[in-house]
């Protein structure tokens, strides 16, 4: 293990991600976007081998639930000792209110929240995130009550574990930082954004196989393209996400 001797700063996100599987995550992480943003010095990302922190010999991280019943649980020693390490590694001495506040400690889970965009602005706005990968058949129940901030799910479905989840998280909220984009308006135009599915998007050339770009989009008149915009995005929305419209803001 070793220390990255990082000082966090107003400017940048941390996001420590704790996993058995610390390999799977080279390859999403250090392209795209997430590339671009470590780059510029918004985002810090670290991956943590959770097997590092276990206290058996074999490093193994899971047991038999007490009680009986199929599967293995995730032991709560190594995720404990993930944590203080991080937490150790911060060299972040200030204590107060305001600055715990700034940091988050979130657990992948099928019983977690639904991630969604609200969700990804807010964890956007930290200083510091924490993120467990869960396996098996779940972590131990110390684990959620004592040290996890929040549980996260991206959907009503079951994943082997949870590195795909975690990536699908980091790569929200990164995205959501402060000059991480190269356009504001990017943002602004996403599906749910205003609770309205995103509008159609057309590209050169105006005609291909006899498939022609809406006439308003050459018109040159930004208020009715503008118009236009707002009037599909709320079509698509009232077809396919008809529950977004009854969201609040709506």
């Amino acid at each position: 293990m070793r220390k990255s001797n990082t000082n966090m700063n107003t400017s940048t996100l941390r996001i420590d991600v704790i996993t058995i599987f610390p390999r799977v995550f080279h390859p999403v992480l250090n392209e795209s976007i997430l590339k671009r943003a470590q780059m510029k010095g918004r985002v810090s990302l670290f991956v943590h081998d959770l097997r590092d922190f276990s206290p058996d010999k074999h490093r193994k991280v899971d047991d038999r639930p007490f009680g009986g019943g199929p599967g293995m649980i995730m032991r709560p020693e190594p995720i404990f000792n993930a944590i203080e390490y991080i937490k150790s590694d911060i060299q972040d001495n200030t204590a107060s209110v305001k600055s715990k506040k700034r940091s988050r400690i979130i657990l992948l889970s099928p019983k977690g929240h639904l991630l969604n965009q609200d969700i990804g602005k807010r964890l956007a706005g930290y200083r510091h995130l924490i993120i467990i990968c869960g396996h098996y058949e779940g972590v131990d129940e110390r684990v959620r009550r004592h040290l996890v901030d929040e549980e996260i799910s991206i959907g009503d479905y079951i994943l082997t574990g949870g590195e795909l989840p975690a990536m699908v998280v980091i790569d929200c909220i990164v995205r959501l930082i402060p000059g991480v984009l190269g356009e504001k308006k990017s943002l602004h135009f996403e599906s749910f954004e205003g609770n309205l599915l995103e509008y159609p998007q057309y590209t050169r050339p105006a005609r291909y196989r006899n498939m022609r770009v809406p006439s308003v989009l050459l018109s040159g008149d930004h208020k009715k393209i503008e118009e236009w915009r707002q009037k599909q995005a709320i079509k698509i929305t009232r077809q396919r996400r008809p529950d977004l419209l009854r969201m609040p803001g709506r």
